[in-house]
């Protein structure tokens, strides 16, 4: 499977959209669902500094959608990226993930030089935690009923890589 990866442009809009319209993102993310174009197109055209929006693409088609956030303006914290993730249903299990991790990754140490990349990741995310923690990713901590999600409350884990 060739899975590209890359900066996402105010043109991946419409595609970002539907992306995050699948079930098993809103219910995989913070996301809600319905979201409006505007929304994508307004993150993308006015992303704030020290964000960093990638995409995978295969097939011709964005599959996959990686966020980094930094802080480059609050000295205490610049050395900490935090990264949110989404993969398109019909994508899933298929490399995507790994590849925006890594290139995420390779970007954070690498260039703003962050030392610790971090994320929460639903308790029920099986998938994903095996992906983090391949990756060198270590649980932190457990956040009790951190998000509504279909009518309930789910548990969130803290989890983050931490380069020497």
């Amino acid at each position: 499977m060739d899975i590209t990866v890359r900066h996402a442009e105010p043109a991946d809009a419409a595609a970002l959209r539907r992306l995050f319209e699948a079930r098993s993102v809103v219910t995989g993310t913070l996301q809600l669902p319905f979201p409006r174009s505007s929304l994508w197109q307004g993150r993308l055209q006015h992303a704030p500094e020290g964000l960093y929006q990638l995409v995978a693409c295969a097939e011709g088609e964005v599959v996959g959608s990686l966020t980094l956030q930094t802080s480059p303006t609050r000295p205490r914290i610049r050395h900490v990226g935090s990264i949110g993730m989404a993969v398109r249903d019909d994508w899933q299990g298929k490399g995507v993930g790994t590849e925006l991790m890594r290139a995420v990754l390779d970007l954070a140490e690498n260039w703003p030089n962050l030392t610790r990349v971090e994320l929460e990741v639903y308790a029920d995310n099986a998938a994903g935690i095996v992906l983090y923690e391949k990756l060198g990713f270590e649980r932190e901590g457990t956040h009790l009923r951190y998000a509504f999600r279909d009518g309930e409350y789910v548990d969130a884990y803290s989890m983050a890589r931490v380069k020497d």
